[in-house]
């Protein structure tokens, strides 16, 4: 028997910034996919797992800031595939990594990466994706013992072992997530990648010498003191899942840990923070 699911569709003013928060809160629910659409972006979420009150809490719906509104349909079975298939386009990062699905070619980049998707955060599409990967290239990570936290996809865990980064470590909260990034491992041949479902309790007397935690800036300024207390002397962070009015929290937050700022990187009013221990 297929599950049955709902497709919200969500039409939301200024598009681009709503959607981009909308689905960072819908994230939270248990919705399982996203596709942008022509005038906001469509949700998907099992009937069994829906209630009235399931968008009581989304905050962006009752923000001055943004006008959205939405149609509810209920749709029998979905191919995530074929929707991914019409949506997920290869991505190149500075022409060293190339990001793709398991239907595009091939390249020669130096970093050519496989995604599955699915329903998980991480193809490479996102600004803040985007920029990790970049922090990343940009690094010597031979032999260091990494973290990825929030993982959705484990993508930057991939690209980590793929520059020499082990053992790495891969968390996310979501179950779905969590198997995704098991399956994209695997897919990319990784041997050092371990992921874990889970959050930030998993740390407990667990050391690292480069954390890479892309989420949001709320659950990274709860978590901080986790982060920082297992980084080895010297060792590296990379935050990214916020925008530039968050840095004066964020940076407060580290520096009052102890930590040292080094570069920002920025994409589309998102930004990515490098900080040494």
């Amino acid at each position: 028997m297929s599950n049955i699911y709902l497709g919200y569709h969500f039409r939301v003013e200024p598009k681009e910034l709503g959607s981009e928060i909308l689905v960072a809160e819908l994230g939270e629910l248990p919705f399982e996919s996203f596709v942008e659409s022509e005038f906001g972006v469509t949700a998907y979420i099992q009937k069994q797992l829906w209630s009235e009150s399931i968008l009581d809490d989304v905050q962006i719906l009752h923000s001055p800031e943004f006008v959205i509104s939405y149609t509810v349909e209920e749709i029998e079975q979905v191919n995530w595939n074929e929707e991914w298939e019409k949506n997920f386009e290869p991505i190149n990062v500075d022409g060293i990594c190339h990001v793709r699905a398991p239907f595009h070619p091939k390249t020669d980049a130096q970093f050519d990466i496989v995604i599955e998707p699915k329903m998980s955060f991480g193809t490479g599409h996102h600004e803040t994706t985007h920029m990790m990967i970049q922090h990343l290239l940009e690094m010597d990570v031979s032999g260091m013992k990494t973290l990825d936290m929030g993982c959705g996809t484990a993508i930057l865990a991939i690209l980590a072992e793929m520059k020499g980064a082990k053992p790495i470590d891969a968390i996310d909260i979501d179950n779905w997530c969590y198997l995704n990034s098991i399956e994209n491992a695997e897919r990319n041949n990784c041997k050092n990648i371990t992921v874990y479902e889970g959050d930030a309790a998993l740390l407990k007397d667990k050391k690292y010498d480069l954390i890479i935690a892309n989420i949001n800036r709320n659950i990274l300024l709860n978590d901080m003191q986790s982060y920082v207390d297992c980084l080895l002397p010297n060792g590296t962070i990379l935050f990214s899942g916020f925008y530039e009015e968050d840095i004066p929290f964020i940076n407060a937050s580290c520096v009052e840990k102890g930590l040292t700022y080094v570069k920002k990187l920025e994409r589309n009013n998102w930004v990515s923070l490098k900080y040494l221990n």
